[in-house]
C-alpha cells in the first residue's frame, strides 16, 4: 500500500508535470513535430560581415583573440553556499575589492583538481583541435549568429559509456531544431551540410542569447545575433565602402570649362587647358584669383566623398559595432582617442564588458552540461587573474592584503591564488602590528564591563571557539598504515625510477614525504587528502588494475592511492572531518 509521502510525492509530481504541459501549450501552441525554422538569415550575417567586412572581421577577432588566452581550470564544490556567493560576485565588473573577495570565497568554495579527464578532454577537445582553436571557434559563431552549438561523442559501451570523449562547434548557420510537438519542444538538432543528419538534443550543448521574439512556433529557441540589431549599421559600413571604391574607380576630369563667347575648335581648347595648367596649377597657385579677359563658365562633373558624407557615415557605423560587441572603438585603431591611457581602459573595458561576460556564459553552461558527467561536484572556471589589464587590480589587492592583520599570511596567500604553504605551520598565525594595542592598556577609562545573565550569552562564541580551534588544529596520530602505504610507493620508486612509477604528482610526492616522516597534517591538509582520496576510490583506483597485478607500481591511480596514505587514510580523515561538524 502507498504510504501517505508516496501519495504526497506523486501528487507534487503530477501538478509539476500539469504545469510544464499548461506553459508549453501557451507558449508552442504552433509548434508542430517538424523543423523550426530559424527566423534570422545567419548565412547573411557571416558572408556579409565576418567575410566582408573590415570592422565585423576586426571586432570578432579582438573578442575571440583575448578569450582564447584565459585558461580554465577543474575544481571540486566543498561549500555551495560559499560557491554561489563566488559565482554572484564574478559576474559584475571586477575591481580590486571584489577580486579580493572573490578569491577568498573561491578558496573556501573549491578545492583545485589536476590531470581529470575533464582537463585532458578541454586541452584536446578532437583529434584536430587545441583548446584555443576550439573555444575560438565556438565565441565567433556566437558573436556571429547569437548561437553555439558544441556537439559531444561518447562512447556506447566500456569504463567511458556515456562520457564525451570529442567535443566538436558545429556550423550554427546549417543547425536547425526538429521539434517534437508541444510536449518536447526541442527533440532534436539537424544539420544540413552534403545531406540531413539528426543529432539527440542531449548530445548537443547550445548556448544561445537572449531573444525576445515569441510568434508561437518556437522562433525564441534560437538566440538574436547582435547583427540583428546591427544590421543597418552593417549595411550602411558596407555600402560606404563599396561606393568609395566605386568613386575612386569612376574618377574622371573634374569638370568642364566652357566658353560663352562661342565654340572653341580642338587646338584652341588645347592651348587654353596648357595655359591653365601653366599659370594656375601647383602650390604656388593655391589660393590665388584668377582673371581672364573671356567669360567663361564651370560645369562640374561630380561631387568629392567630402560632399557626399562617406566618411561620416563610415564613423558612425563603426561606433554602431563597436557599441553593439561592446568593444571600445579605441582598439580598431581611433586615433582621436588612441592615447597610452585611453587604450589601457579600453583593453580593461573589452575585459570587463565583453570578454568575461561571454566566458561566464559559455561556463555556466559547459558546468550544466558537461562537468556533472564527471562528478557531480566538479565545475569548470576561467582563471581571470591572469588577464594583464587587471593586474592594476591586483596590485591594489596586494595593497590591501598587506595592511589585513586580521588575515593569517596563508589566508592572503589563497586570496592572491599562490595557494597555503602546508609546510610552514607558523604562515597560519595571525601578526598583529606593533602599534596596536588593546584599550586595556591605553589612558582611555571604560566603564566596567556588566556581569551576563548566563541564559543571555552569545551562542557565536561557540561558534568562534570552534573556527579558532580549526583554524590551529593539526593532526599526526593516522594510522601507522598509512604511513607503511607511503612507504611502499617510497620503496617502488626507489627501485624501478620516477619513469616506472609515474603516478604520483608533485602534490602527491610532498604528501607522501609528510605521512613516512610522521609530520603533522593541517586541517586543509586533511580536508584535500579527504578529497582525493574519495576521488580516486570512486574512480576504481583503490584496487590494482587486473593488467598490473604483477607490476602494481605500474598503475598510475593504485600507486597515487596508496601515496596518499591508502584506505585507511581514507577512514581516518573521515572520520575527523565528520567530529568537526558535530
Amino acid at each position: 500500500m502507498a504510504t501517505f509521502f508516496d501519495r504526497f510525492r506523486n501528487l507534487l509530481t503530477k501538478n509539476a508535470q500539469q504545469t510544464a504541459d499548461e506553459y508549453n501549450k501557451a507558449i508552442y501552441n504552433w509548434l508542430g513535430e517538424s523543423i523550426v525554422w530559424n527566423p534570422e538569415n545567419d548565412t547573411t550575417y557571416i558572408n556579409e560581415g565576418y567575410r566582408k567586412n573590415a570592422t565585423v572581421y576586426s571586432l570578432i577577432n579582438i573578442i575571440a583573440k583575448a578569450a582564447s588566452s584565459i585558461p580554465f581550470q577543474v575544481y571540486e564544490k566543498v561549500n555551495d553556499n560559499d560557491y554561489k556567493r563566488y559565482k554572484a560576485m564574478n559576474n559584475g565588473t571586477l575591481d580590486s575589492s571584489v577580486m579580493h573577495k572573490a578569491n577568498y570565497l573561491k578558496k573556501k568554495a573549491l578545492v583545485e583538481l589536476h590531470d581529470t579527464d575533464l582537463h585532458k578532454l578541454l586541452e584536446r577537445p578532437n583529434p584536430a583541435q587545441s583548446y584555443a582553436s576550439w573555444i575560438t571557434e565556438l565565441i565567433a559563431f556566437g558573436k556571429l549568429t547569437g548561437n553555439r552549438y558544441i556537439y559531444g561523442i561518447a562512447p556506447d559501451t566500456g569504463n567511458g559509456a556515456g562520457k564525451y570523449k570529442e567535443l566538436y562547434v558545429m556550423p550554427s548557420q546549417l543547425i536547425e531544431i526538429v521539434s517534437g510537438g508541444i510536449m518536447q519542444p526541442v527533440k532534436e538538432y539537424q544539420i544540413e551540410y552534403n545531406g540531413q543528419y539528426k543529432i539527440p538534443a542531449d548530445q548537443i550543448c547550445h548556448i544561445k542569447d537572449f531573444n525576445p521574439y515569441f510568434d508561437g512556433s518556437g522562433s525564441h529557441l534560437y538566440g538574436q545575433s547582435p547583427l540583428r540589431a546591427g544590421l543597418r549599421s552593417m549595411t550602411t559600413n558596407n555600402e560606404a565602402v563599396q561606393t568609395g571604391v566605386k568613386y575612386l574607380q569612376n574618377q574622371t576630369a573634374r569638370g568642364v570649362l566652357m566658353s560663352d563667347e562661342g565654340d572653341l575648335n580642338e587646338v584652341q581648347a588645347q592651348q587654353l587647358k596648357d595655359k591653365f595648367r601653366k599659370n594656375f596649377q601647383g602650390s604656388d597657385n593655391a589660393g590665388d584669383v584668377i582673371i581672364t579677359p573671356k567669360k567663361l563658365s564651370w560645369v562640374n562633373f561630380g561631387l568629392n566623398a567630402s560632399d557626399l558624407s562617406l566618411i561620416e557615415q563610415y564613423n558612425a557605423s563603426i561606433k554602431d559595432l563597436c557599441n553593439i560587441y561592446n568593444v571600445p572603438v579605441t582598439l580598431l585603431n581611433n586615433t582621436e582617442s588612441s592615447t597610452f591611457n585611453n587604450v589601457k581602459e579600453a583593453k580593461k573595458a573589452l575585459y570587463q564588458n565583453c570578454v568575461i561576460p561571454e566566458l561566464n556564459k559559455i561556463q555556466d553552461e559547459l558546468n550544466r552540461w558537461l562537468a556533472p558527467q564527471y562528478g557531480d561536484k566538479l565545475c569548470i572556471e576561467f582563471d581571470y587573474s591572469v588577464i594583464p589589464e587587471l593586474q592594476e587590480e591586483t596590485e591594489k589587492v596586494v595593497d590591501q592584503m598587506a595592511k589585513a592583520w586580521w588575515l593569517t599570511p596563508n589566508e592572503k596567500r589563497s586570496a592572491m591564488s599562490f595557494g597555503t604553504d602546508e609546510e610552514n605551520e607558523i604562515l597560519n598565525e595571525y601578526y598583529i602590528p606593533a602599534n596596536l594595542i588593546p584599550a586595556s592598556g591605553s589612558d582611555i577609562e571604560l566603564e566596567d564591563p556588566q556581569p551576563i545573565a548566563e541564559e543571555k550569552k552569545n551562542p557565536i562564541s561557540n561558534i568562534e571557539v570552534k573556527e579558532s580551534i580549526e583554524i590551529k588544529a593539526s593532526y599526526n596520530d593516522y594510522p601507522q598504515s598509512a604511513t607503511n602505504n607511503a612507504k611502499r610507493v617510497k620503496n617502488w620508486i626507489d627501485e624501478h625510477g620516477r619513469n616506472e612509477v609515474d603516478g604520483m604528482t608533485k602534490v602527491g610526492l610532498a604528501r607522501m614525504n609528510q605521512l613516512i616522516a610522521r609530520e603533522s597534517l593541517s586541517l586543509s591538509t586533511l580536508k584535500r587528502t579527504f578529497s582525493f582520496l574519495s576521488r580516486t576510490k570512486g574512480g576504481g583506483y583503490n584496487k590494482i588494475n587486473p593488467d598490473y597485478r604483477d607490476t602494481p607500481w605500474r598503475d598510475k591511480g593504485y600507486v597515487a592511492f596508496l601515496g596518499w596514505g591508502g584506505q585507511s587514510m581514507l577512514t581516518y580523515a573521515e572520520k575527523k572531518l565528520n567530529q568537526l561538524d558535530e
